[in-house]
């Protein structure tokens, strides 16, 4: 049976106040499930994180009874069951990242849809990822805060304009695939799997600490594992606020909000 340690901090709301995380940790007997709810910036429908709770469970009660099911299927159902359920349309949804691991006695299998990579440490580094929504365009928000706009109201503003360029690509050739409405978006997401027995380790992580590597570049995916092994996953999201509390006005690294949600689990085979 794997160990598994997590952590999870919640971030700010666009308007820099505190609320609660929209990340979903869900660990079961032989999976771990991590949704990371997108930030909503329409107030007419539910926020990233109630939809982020609700596909998680329903997930979770799909894993759990089909086990032996195909991943994106599975995530398809629930996707399906949730859109179904609240009436939600393609593009008149709450949307979530998905990232999902599964082992058994023989193999470990790894599903990502949009920014919530797994790393494999088998015994080196295997990241799944999915870099779709990096391709598309963000917005002027992030010249605005390199020139010292900082997080203000002409700040919400821009992110909201560049969320609604973003959103008119999502879950379509030529953009990125997020759970959302569209059933068949899972079988768009990124899929590796491993023999159970090359696997030493495995990261699953938001956006709000895989930042630390990709666009802060504190450290390493080795290095996230040494700390996370010898210090706990606190520690590596600890280091990750800290770096954002040096960069208060988002000069150095622009960024939607100067605090995300941040989730972390490491399972120990």
């Amino acid at each position: 049976m794997p160990e598994i340690a997590m952590a999870e901090q919640p971030g700010v709301g666009l308007d820099g106040r505190p609320r609660p995380s929209e990340d979903v940790v869900i660990a079961l007997p032989e999976a771990v499930i991590l949704l990371d709810g997108a930030t909503s910036t329409r107030p007419d429908l539910p926020s990233g994180g109630a939809y982020a709770t609700e596909l998680a469970t329903q997930l979770a009660g799909r894993l759990t009874a089909a086990p032996e099911l195909d991943l994106a299927a599975l995530l398809a159902g629930a996707i399906r069951s949730v859109a179904r359920g609240n009436g939600f349309t393609p593009g008149e949804s709450p949307a979530s990242t998905v990232a999902v691991v599964r082992w058994d006695e023989s193999q470990v299998e790894a599903l990502v849809l949009a920014d919530s990579p797994v790393v494999a440490f088998t015994p080196d580094p295997d990241l799944v990822a999915d870099d779709r929504l990096r391709t598309v365009p963000r917005g002027s928000y992030r010249d605005r805060l390199r020139g010292g706009g900082g997080f203000s109201e002409s700040h919400v503003a821009a992110v909201r304009a560049s969320a609604r360029k973003t959103s008119a690509l999502r879950n379509q050739e030529g953009g990125y695939w997020v759970a959302e409405a569209v059933p068949g978006a899972a079988y768009h997401a990124i899929r590796k799997s491993w023999p159970i027995d090359t696997v030493k380790s495995i990261l699953m992580a938001s956006d709000g600490v895989s930042c630390g590597i990709d666009d802060y570049k504190l450290f390493t995916w080795e290095k996230v594992l040494e700390i996370a092994k010898n210090e706990g996953p606190d520690a590596v999201l600890d280091a990750v606020r800290a770096a954002e509390e040096s960069d208060p006005d988002g000069t150095r690294w622009p960024r939607p909000k100067a605090h995300d949600d941040q989730a972390l689990v490491l399972i120990t085979f």
